[in-house]
């Protein structure tokens, strides 16, 4: 089985198209959350990914888009976003967010956003998390995205180690316990803005971090015909 994992896609659709095209043949497409949110073709997005059978969970933005408190804690421009996406946003793709689970169990592998500890909210940035969370862990691996980042905190022998993957870095987990992020597929966050997605294989326990370019300048386009803030469109030059 070869499985593409993505995750915080951001309504960004040359993005996800990107990231599909260079996936190829897969058995499934898992996500991560934060389909929506930052960016200008929400519909669009959750119709290429219903269209495909994607399988995932919901993210804070999928959450705040469907009219959760979630948006309370947003700043300002994730603030302006969400009220636009709410705005925006079909009733047929404000009920598929909307029936996302908080987290989920695919070939043995737990799907979460943020953490297993906070499937919304925590950010795995540090080795304390990463330990807390790996302890957590039903089995032996859990896939996270949230901080747009993609890295890996392996365990073995009770040391954790991290990996900061680049394209085509791979990884055999050997039957060790991890938590895998395949960084942001719509609003890369490591200077890099080439998008970012893994390729599991269950199975064989491997891993492939890839990164895709893609046209930037039409997202910039379509978020500069909207309300969207003009910040979240110039950060995905340099992927900060």
């Amino acid at each position: 089985m070869r499985v593409a994992v993505l995750s915080d896609i951001h309504s960004n659709l040359p993005a996800l198209e990107a990231v599909l095209a260079a996936a190829g043949d897969v058995d499934a497409v898992w996500h991560l959350g934060d389909v929506v949110g930052y960016g200008p073709e929400p519909d669009a997005v959750v119709d290429r990914l219903r269209g495909i059978g994607a399988l995932g969970v919901r993210g804070n933005h999928d959450a705040a888009a469907v009219g959760g408190v979630e948006i309370e804690w947003f700043n300002p421009d994730a603030r302006r976003a969400i009220e636009w996406t709410m705005g925006a946003v079909s009733p047929s793709t404000r009920a598929w967010l909307a029936e996302l689970p908080e987290r989920r169990t695919l070939e043995g592998c737990e799907l979460v956003h943020g953490s297993p500890r906070d499937p919304t909210w925590e950010y795995v940035t540090s080795l304390p998390v990463a330990r807390a969370n790996l302890a957590l862990l039903g089995g032996r691996t859990g896939l996270h995205g949230h901080t747009h980042i993609p890295i890996a905190w392996v365990e073995e022998d009770g040391r954790v180690a991290v990996l900061g993957p680049s394209d085509g870095s791979e990884l055999s987990l050997r039957g060790r316990r991890a938590l895998l992020n395949p960084g942001s597929v719509g609003q890369p966050r490591d200077g890099d803005p080439a998008a970012s997605f893994m390729l599991f294989e269950p199975e064989q326990e491997r891993v492939t971090w890839r990164r895709v370019p893609y046209d930037v300048d039409a997202v910039q386009e379509r978020m500069a015909a909207t309300s969207l803030p003009a910040s979240l469109a110039a950060r995905l030059s340099v992927g900060l």
